[in-house]
């Protein structure tokens, strides 16, 4: 049996009932004084060290028990118990400067491992916005994330509810999905599959999901679908559209960061010029076909600078016999949409006309 023990005490003290010892052999490690038995629905309990003033007697002893482990994580001490239930917690310990006088005070809070799964994360966006990046979001975003330090513009987007853009154009694509969203769209997976299929046609996309994958397969959490099917539906994403990142951030905030982290780093790594030596070694070996993209954008940036001003499918096709003609027909949407062509005339007699040739 461990010679170290959780010992609970109940004392006649109004404010702090209880008196919590753990002693190592004769030794008193931490003593505190408590205002319950353990923290319960409220996540935390207040707690003032023992020593810091005079306190009325103990009546009598609550419960002992063994400790397994006491280790330290920065400002915590955690605790294991030797018991089947309750037996995870650990006190968090802060010392703040008052705020009309000089000195500073203790505070000490008892929390418990169920506390700290419920307990929501205070997020502050730490990723540094800049001015460079130049975030576009679309008009029918009705409460936005913020990208504060960066060049956010309001407009309609093709797809997606926000973009990074340089003067090529959009490089980058975030759908923001909150856990009601995600349920909706779950209703028409058909439909569901043409909207990603949108963002997937750009260099750089994702969806992020205002919630934790665990919540979707939570039946206390939603009554809509049977779980068996939320997991298959989600599985059938990532393995229908490889090249969307589809990340599950657990709330609002910490989606935010992820997206203005991701758009920083995909700037940064778009911008950067690789050391005079490797540029040279690739040079020698040869780029990878999928390095910009892939197919998709190497035959949109011929269409662009090879065909005539005015030009029909058949054109295309000449050019490029070996490419599916969904992706050739997915690049003329996508530029129509984008307002760089226009399109007159239907079934054969469809003609395609530059109206604003990209890097003109």
């Amino acid at each position: 049996m461990s010679d170290t023990l959780w010992i609970l005490e109940k004392t006649t003290e109004a404010k702090f009932p209880y008196r919590l010892s753990i002693k190592k052999g004769e030794e008193i490690l931490l003593q505190l004084r408590v205002q319950d038995k353990w923290p319960g629905a409220s996540g935390h309990i207040f707690c003032m060290r023992e020593e810091l003033r005079q306190w009325s007697d103990v009546i009598e002893e609550v419960e002992r028990v063994p400790v397994v482990s006491l280790n330290r994580y920065g400002k915590r001490l955690a605790v294991v118990l030797d018991r089947p239930k309750n037996k995870r917690c650990d006190f968090l310990f802060l010392t703040k400067r008052y705020k009309t006088r000089d000195g500073e005070y203790e505070q000490i809070f008892w929390r418990t491992q169920q506390g700290l799964k419920q307990r929501k994360p205070k997020v502050i966006l730490t990723a540094n916005g800049n001015p460079s990046l130049h975030i576009i979001v679309d008009i029918n975003e009705k409460y936005p994330w913020k990208f504060h330090g960066c060049t956010v513009e309001r407009r309609a987007l093709p797809a997606g509810d926000y973009a990074l853009v340089d003067d090529s154009g959009i490089i980058a694509i975030v759908e923001r999905k909150s856990f009601e969203n995600m349920l909706h769209d779950f209703m028409q997976m058909h439909t569901l599959h043409q909207k990603i299929g949108e963002i997937e046609a750009y260099k750089h996309s994702a969806i992020v999901v205002e919630a934790n994958y665990s919540d979707f397969l939570n039946p206390e959490k939603q009554n809509y679908y049977p779980i068996t099917f939320l997991g298959k539906a989600i599985a059938e994403i990532y393995a229908m559209h490889p090249r969307v990142n589809m990340v599950f951030a657990g709330n609002r905030k910490l989606a935010n960061e992820w997206a203005l982290r991701y758009f920083s780093s995909i700037e940064s790594h778009e911008q950067d010029i690789p050391h005079f030596k490797v540029a040279e070694v690739m040079a020698e070996y040869g780029q990878p076909r999928e390095a910009k993209g892939g197919v998709y954008f190497d035959i949109k940036k011929r269409i662009i600078n090879e065909t005539t001003q005015e030009f029909n499918i058949d054109l295309i096709k000449e050019k490029f016999p070996d490419v599916e003609l969904s992706i050739i027909r997915r690049i003329l949407v996508d530029l129509t949409k984008h307002g760089s062509l226009t399109c007159i005339g239907r079934g054969k007699n469809r003609k395609w006309i530059w109206v604003n040739r990209p890097g003109e």
